[in-house]
């Protein structure tokens, strides 16, 4: 299965070439590629073969596990069997204890520099890393090891990314992300509680289509997934632009689906491809149900974003004199104001034309 070209593997499986031009059109699309990209994407899963990768799970609640294990598009049996060769997985593969980690040493052996290693969890690096612990060997050192001789490493989740929620004050067991722990590797971090399934494939397509990891932001995330503010592809944003915000939940603006950001939301400081890729085979996402973007992609988030039901101080993107609450009396007055000068301006221009032209 290891020798098997992508395309083939998703074929001898009953995936049909249609379904294959769809999945290369979704990924296209997560990438925030041109159209025209389609028939690249597609040449390099028929041509190239599986890349194999090791799953590693430390100092987490599995969401991200949790999130891959629900994937639709593709789902997880696709991506573990026909688009991927995961080779460890502690959640989903069969083989356990010392079986399973001779599984993880073969791969760190006989493919160095040619695998891909996912990291889940934050990696505690205080008392000697000892609060993490796997088959008597700590995280910190699993992860220098497998990190360190792998082609590059995904950090999936905000807790393998930046520490998450193990790394808030007064973090007691001095959890780090990936970063932090190991140095001197390649590292793309897709932070999220979780993470979008749709990114991580992306993130591996890429790599098979173009021969290159994508393009990072300072942070270490790709542009294609963090490169925009949510606030400025979600659905709600024309009820920031008019003013119309929800006071309290279940009010008359709640049901209506307007702005969340006097409840809290998130969304003008954080980046990330929620309102696009969604969630739950595309239905949904935090925003669109009714709830606040609570950060959970942004650095230390934890700390930064709390109290959770508190606005933002000042809305990004405009004045800083403004705040929420003047924001559509602003546009309401120059509304009018524009009205008003409009009316005026035809007044004096019916003025000074002949009668019969103005009839």
């Amino acid at each position: 299965m290891k020798e098997d070209k992508i395309f083939d593997a998703l074929s001898k499986n009953g995936v049909s070439r249609r379904d294959f031009i769809k999945f290369c059109t979704a990924m296209a699309a997560t990438m925030a590629l041109p159209s025209s990209f389609i028939p690249k994407i597609a040449d390099a899963l028929e041509k190239k073969q599986k890349p194999i990768l090791v799953w590693l799970e430390f100092q987490d609640c599995c969401g991200n596990t949790e999130a891959l294990l629900r994937a639709s598009k593709p789902t997880v049996a696709e991506i573990v069997l026909d688009i991927l060769s995961v080779e460890y997985h502690e959640t989903i593969m069969a083989a356990a204890g010392k079986q399973a980690e001779k599984s993880l040493m073969d791969v760190v052996k006989n493919h160095k520099g040619k695998y891909i290693t996912v990291v889940e969890g934050s990696i505690p690096l205080k008392d000697g890393g000892v609060y993490c612990t796997i088959g008597g060997r700590t995280a910190v050192d699993i992860a220098r090891e497998v990190c360190g001789n792998a082609l590059a490493t995904i950090a999936v989740g905000t807790c393998a990314t930046y520490g998450g929620i193990p790394a808030a004050n007064p973090n007691p067991t001095g959890a780090v992300g990936v970063k932090g722990a190991v140095s001197g590797i390649n590292v793309i971090n897709l932070p999220g509680c979780p993470v979008n399934v749709e990114n991580i494939t992306a993130t591996v397509v890429h790599y098979l289509t173009f021969g290159a990891l994508p393009t990072l932001d300072g942070l270490g995330r790709p542009y294609f997934a963090y490169g925009k503010r949510i606030h400025d592809n979600c659905e709600r944003r024309a009820h920031f632009d008019a003013g119309q915000f929800v006071r309290k939940w279940g009010d008359e603006g709640h049901r209506l689906g307007w702005c969340l950001y006097e409840m809290g939301c998130k969304g003008p400081e954080t980046y990330k491809n929620c309102p696009t890729v969604k969630y739950n085979e595309g239905t949904s996402w935090p925003v669109q149900a009714g709830h606040g973007c609570i950060g959970c992609a942004a650095p230390h988030f934890w700390d930064t974003m709390t109290p959770f039901y508190r606005r933002l101080p000042k809305p990004p993107g405009v004045s800083v004199e403004k705040t929420a609450d003047k924001i559509g009396i602003g546009i309401a007055a120059a509304a009018a104001a524009g009205v008003a000068a409009h009316a005026i301006a035809s007044a004096a221009k019916k003025k000074g034309k002949p009668e019969q032209e103005t009839e």
